[in-house]
């Protein structure tokens, strides 16, 4: 099973960017699709963002146009750049495939204020 560390949250103030990244413990090239999540305090984990093998994506109508997916098959890496930060982007954030096969990480969290 492959195992995920979220990396790269931090404190950001509205307008503002941060990347995530997902390191894999194994090689993602055979993993047909993968997702950035996010859970908000209170509220259920959503998925915001996905992206496959072949490198379609799809976002959260809540994030389109601002998050950008990515995945680097030769690094193990799957990345989240994300532009125009609002506090409702203020979230823990997790990486896992699409369906969820792999165990949760700890997680990164991002909060957006000023």
């Amino acid at each position: 099973q492959v195992q995920l560390v979220e990396s790269g949250g931090g404190l950001v103030q509205p307008g503002g960017s941060l990347r995530l990244s997902c390191a894999a413990s194994r090689s993602i090239a055979t993993i047909n699709a993968m997702g950035w999540y996010r859970q908000a305090p209170g509220k259920e984990r959503v998925l915001v963002a996905a992206i496959t093998s072949g490198g379609s994506t799809n976002y959260a109508e809540s994030v389109k146009g601002r998050f950008t997916i990515s995945r680097d098959n030769a690094k193990n890496t799957m990345y989240l750049q994300m532009n125009s930060l609002k506090p409702e982007d203020t979230a823990v954030y997790y990486c896992n495939t699409l369906p969820i096969l792999a165990s949760w990480g700890q997680g990164t969290q991002v909060t957006v204020s000023s």
